[in-house]
């Protein structure tokens, strides 16, 4: 998010600056990558919060979209020719951006591994406060990117609803179509680094629509929790089945950034205004899924809604949106470095 969110998304690409430009710029510290990293890892934790958008409020997006784009199998057999030439290759790992895509990635999972379980957690023992929270998030997110969004054109038009239609269906029925196999996993982790890198929509909120948020969620803090346990003497075979789910969704993650990512990316450099109608159309119609998350959870404990539930849920959504107006307040203050 930014204090004017249409600069925002208009700046997706830096006016005069070649990607080897934005590549070659080293005035970074590695310190102050992580914290950037750790600021994108919490903001794609929660569903209506981009991390592609921290990116853009932090001043690294270029640079990671730059660095991104060059990690491709023509690098990987660069590398691998380079493997008796020390020198090469670590002038080879700094002209690709390397160190700063691994510094960064390394900040993105120490958040996400403490923000994640902790609001799985929150959704097991408050599911309707949570759920509303989500929704305020969401709405929020749409009000800061509103002057993203053009409806000058039909296909704007044919975009924006488009988008929200998508989300909208998608959002009532994902979960019990993709189920919770490894290949709807891997798919989840294609589809969410794909967001990861977009300003205006998180990661969390395509597995929010997906109904895969609240069971990925769980398998991480599973893993997380047992991973202690294990170090601490536990037995690593318990480490097994939440191993398998987050390492196959980290696969999947890996294929979406290199593939799924590329395709929105090019996207957005031939007809940005109507790809960000579109995903701003996708956030609108996404306001459904928490509605109908809390439907299932109150359904799973024999409950239903209720003008107390309401309240609750209500009550979570002011304290989300207000959390999304203050951060976007408060953006063009951001400093990392």
């Amino acid at each position: 998010m930014s204090g004017d969110s249409g600069e925002a998304a208009g700046s997706v690409r830096t006016e005069g600056a070649t990607a080897e430009e934005t590549v070659a710029d080293r005035s970074e510290s590695l310190p102050g990558t992580y914290l950037r990293g750790l600021a994108m890892g919490a903001a794609d934790g929660v569903p209506g919060v981009s991390g592609g958008t921290i990116a853009l409020i932090t001043g690294i997006y270029d640079r990671l979209v730059a660095a991104v784009s060059a990690v491709d199998p023509g690098l990987a057999r660069e590398l691998l020719g380079e493997l008796r030439d020390p020198r090469a290759l670590a002038e080879t790992l700094r002209e690709a951006d390397l160190p700063f895509l691994v510094t960064l990635g390394l900040g993105v999972v120490t958040a996400v591994l403490i923000v994640v379980p902790s609001l799985n957690t929150a959704l097991t023992t408050a599911p309707a406060l949570t759920f509303g929270g989500f929704f305020g998030l969401i709405a929020a997110s749409v009000v800061v990117l509103r002057s993203a969004v053009s409806f000058a054109r039909r296909r704007h038009v044919a975009a924006f609803v488009g988008g929200a239609a998508v989300a909208a269906l998608v959002s009532g029925s994902a979960r019990a179509t993709l189920g919770t196999s490894l290949p709807a996993t891997a798919l989840a982790g294609t589809l969410a680094v794909s967001a990861m890198l977009l300003p205006g929509i998180s990661g969390s909120l395509i597995l929010v629509i997906l109904g895969q948020y609240e069971r990925l969620s769980g398998a991480l803090k599973t893993f997380r929790a047992t991973a202690l346990s294990v170090l601490q003497g536990g037995d690593p075979a318990a480490l097994v089945a939440p191993g398998t789910t987050v390492v196959v969704f980290v696969a999947g993650a890996f294929v979406g950034l290199f593939t799924v990512a590329n395709v929105v990316r090019r996207a957005l450099a031939r007809d940005e205004t109507t790809t960000m109608t579109f995903l701003i159309g996708l956030v609108v119609g996404a306001l459904r899924a928490p509605i109908a998350g809390t439907t299932d959870a109150l359904r799973e404990a024999g409950r239903a809604w209720s003008p107390e539930v309401a309240a609750v849920f209500v009550g979570g959504a002011v304290v989300g949106a207000a959390l999304v107006l203050v951060l976007d307040r408060a953006a063009g203050e951001v400093e990392l470095a």
